[in-house]
């Protein structure tokens, strides 16, 4: 799940600059001041910027003919080089900060002093079919769109910014952690397990700053969200830097473990691995349970019952659900017939393939097809 844009005529940045100590929201905008005051020489437009003196980062958003430009400005405005650049969209970019100008507040002042931090919290939440009923199809379509009614209308009440809504799944931005714990929280309360107990929710909650050493802004932190709502056994998971944040501006109250599962830092790590190689091998029909204990580096039973207690299933299970999760977004597309899917997918043949989609969702793959 992974943010796209589309390349202007002059490429917008938005760039990453560690703060020394001592550096102060003060001195970042006599920077960049600095740099509106002689960007006309290298043909760039300085659009605003995020200052944290707390994170001790700074990130400016300019347009610039190329990254070069941008740095030769920085170099000769003040000669603070950025450690990282990657190139956005600006609607992208509003989607996840809520602004590509200067806040109104700052824009009446002579030096517009903006500490304003970047970092973000991600919330992507799933809508996942467990079981798929031939005579239940078009009340169950109504039931989603009345979760997707409620996932927009909690997003709002709780600040926060839907960055991407593809099918049943939502990127979601958050300026707080609690905002985003909260909102989750609610949407999780939003499903009736009895009306629609075919379907379940899967949350995942991260956060992180803009910018790092990867492409596409946010993508670490989109990555481990990601990946908490698609494998991690339970509705609703987190990373540990979240609940310290949440506790932290909760004045040290406790979340709940019962609703929420809390990832530590080793099974963040393994999850990452988990993921990251899945996502490259999931459609090799040769792939087996013997690949993932080479690449990640674990015995066979050391391997299972980490699965077992991080994502509830054993490695085969899990690679033949995740097969059959992507198959079933194909047949929703229905850009491919049931044969070619199968193949695509991973599956050794269409039989194989309608036998496993079959004993999962309880309908056959072609008759889901034509409905």
């Amino acid at each position: 799940m992974y943010i796209t844009f589309k390349i202007n005529t002059m490429p917008l940045f938005l760039d990453l600059h560690n703060l020394p100590d001592g550096i102060t929201a003060q001195h970042v905008a006599e920077m960049h001041q600095a740099d509106l005051d002689i960007e006309h020489k290298y043909n760039c437009r300085g659009l605003t910027y995020w200052c944290d003196e707390k994170r001790k980062t700074a990130f400016c958003l300019i347009d610039a003919p190329s990254k070069e430009a941008l740095i030769e400005l920085h170099e000769n405005a003040h000669g603070a080089v950025p450690t990282q650049i990657i190139e956005v969209n600006g609607t992208i970019v509003e989607s996840f900060l809520g602004r590509i100008e200067d806040p109104e507040k700052a824009k009446k002042l002579s030096l517009n002093i903006i500490n304003d931090p970047a970092f973000r919290t991600i919330l992507v939440v799933k809508i996942k079919h467990k079981t798929l009923r031939e005579n239940n199809i078009s009340p169950l379509k109504e039931a989603i769109r009345s979760y997707i009614t409620s996932i927009k209308t909690l997003t709002s009440q709780y600040n926060g910014r839907i960055v991407k809504q593809e099918a049943n799944t939502f990127l979601i931005s958050f300026d707080t952690v609690t905002d985003a714990i909260h909102c989750g929280m609610e949407i999780k309360n939003t499903y009736n397990s009895v009306i629609t107990p075919c379907l379940e929710f899967k949350i995942g909650v991260s956060a992180g700053i803009p910018v790092t050493e990867k492409e596409s802004i946010f993508e670490d932190t989109i990555k481990t969200s990601d990946y908490l709502s698609d494998a991690v056994k339970g509705d609703f998971s987190i990373t540990t830097e979240v609940k310290d944040l949440y506790e932290g501006e909760n004045q040290n109250k406790p979340l709940s473990k019962k609703t929420i599962r809390v990832l530590n830092n080793k099974e963040e790590d393994f999850l990452m691995k988990l993921m990251n190689y899945t996502e490259n091998i999931w459609s090799h029909t040769i792939t087996n349970v013997n690949d993932f204990e080479e690449n990640l580096g674990y015995s066979k039973s050391k391997l299972y019952r980490t699965m077992m207690n991080l994502v509830g299933k054993s490695p085969n299970t899990f690679l033949r659900d995740y097969r059959l999760n992507k198959a079933l977004e194909l047949l929703e597309k229905q850009n491919s017939n049931v044969s070619e899917i199968a193949y695509q997918t991973g599956f050794s043949s269409p039989a194989y393939f309608s036998k496993c989609f079959h004993n999962k969702y309880g309908i056959l793959p072609s008759v889901f097809y034509r409905i």
